[in-house]
């Protein structure tokens, strides 16, 4: 779906950088191929090769990243006293089905989908590093800007932890991303100062005990009791031993026990997520979380082995990133185009990047406006208003000309 009326507003043309019809519409057709041919983390080598093979074609030198997947690549010459700004990507699809029924541009692989945009977000920083190096051939970037297409993103603890090691923020002094947000209209940004994610962790449980007949419980350890308990009481127990302002919440997505009706089984196991808005609660989560666990299996004489499975951080916005981002917006489509946003409880490794140097994401609004239905992020009807092309590549255009010049 494509809503290109509002591309033309005032303010645009303050800065180079803007669209041609042509390069809109062949990253339309860059983005759905994608769409098509969504890939899972660390197998993203189809989706590696088709940003490669564009950006080489701009006259650009990437490098795929070491895992094999994933790639950097510098617009500019380096200069070892001016950090760059790094433009950051995420490639990789999700492991359900695309459940769009007449799209045309709708997975073409079984039980694959790219269902949290990070087409949109590929397609975005490939358009953005096309318009400049266009710039720089003409003596227009006065800064050099690195791209970075990160695989793995949905594979906790994340692919950025791998792309940093592999060197891509050697020489950068600020990163920048966006994420789409079907709850903003496309045209739109959303900012927030400070953090604008949560952390995410894993967690899975096992429950063991000797098994027994329903008709004789009281000689047994009645596991699947045990294991409601837990499901039940855990997240409870959890939320009187921290404090509520911190959001640490503990949400269960699998139990599974049993096999016969009549059968105390002798083996149960839960897996679920473990979601905190405060980055020092957040450190001290495994301890409480661990603690409340063996606490009720214990209580209902059920044996417990956790695999606690450290995830992300929140992404904490720096304060003057989050400016530069909304200073850009402003210069393309002025104020209105920006709103505020809240932190979500969502994870994204964005956040491990933020560890090393300051950054700042922005909410990419991809609701076609009018829309009232929110097509939610991780379902298999997600889809974005293409517009929202345009706008990720012109707010990161327009940051990396007014950083190189605040800076």
């Amino acid at each position: 779906m494509s809503h290109e009326s509002e591309a033309d507003l005032p303010g645009e043309a303050m800065l180079p950088g803007t669209l041609s019809e042509t390069l809109r519409a062949e990253l339309v057709a860059f983005r759905r191929d994608l769409h098509m041919h969504p890939e899972l983390g660390n197998q993203e080598f189809r989706t590696t090769a088709a940003i490669k093979a564009r950006l080489e074609k701009a006259g650009l030198h990437p490098r795929v990243l070491a895992v094999g997947t994933g790639l950097v690549c510098d617009i500019g010459d380096r200069d070892a006293g001016r950090p760059m700004l790094a433009l950051r990507a995420d490639i990789d699809g999700l492991p359900i089905p695309d459940t769009k029924s007449d799209c045309p541009y709708r997975s073409t692989v079984p039980d694959r989908a790219h269902a949290c945009g990070h087409d949109v977000h590929t397609t975005v920083v490939l358009g953005a590093g096309l318009v400049l190096a266009e710039l720089h051939r003409h003596g227009l970037l006065p800064r050099p800007v690195r791209l970075v297409f990160q695989p793995a993103e949905e594979v906790l603890p994340g692919g950025a932890a791998d792309a940093i090691e592999d060197g891509v923020l050697e020489g950068v002094g600020r990163i920048i991303a966006v994420h789409c947000d079907p709850r903003v209209d496309a045209g739109r940004i959303g900012l927030r100062e400070g953090a604008i994610t949560s952390a995410c962790d894993r967690l899975e449980v096992s429950l063991d005990g000797p098994g027994g007949h329903t008709a004789r419980p009281h000689l047994t350890t009645d596991l699947v009791t045990a294991a409601a308990r837990v499901v039940v009481d855990v997240p409870a127990l959890v939320g009187r031993r921290v404090d509520t302002r911190h959001g640490l919440a503990v949400t269960w997505g699998r139990i599974e026990s049993g096999h016969a009706p009549n059968v105390i089984p002798q083996h149960a196991e839960l897996s679920g997520t473990v979601r905190c808005l405060d980055i020092d609660a957040w450190r001290d989560a495994p301890d409480v979380v661990v603690a409340a666990i063996d606490e009720v299996a214990n209580l209902h004489g059920a044996k417990s082995e956790i695999n606690y499975v450290r995830g992300v951080p929140p992404v904490v916005n720096d304060p003057a990133v989050t400016e530069l981002l909304r200073d850009a917006m402003t210069t393309r489509r002025g104020g209105d185009a920006v709103e505020g946003t809240e932190q979500s409880l969502g994870g994204e490794d964005f956040s491990w990047y933020l560890e090393h140097v300051p950054g700042a994401m922005a909410r990419l609004g991809v609701r076609p406006p009018g829309e009232r239905t929110v097509r939610d992020l991780h379902q298999g009807d997600f889809d974005a208003d293409e517009s929202a092309i345009t706008v990720g590549v012109e707010l990161f255009t327009a940051a990396a000309l007014l950083d190189a010049k605040d800076r």
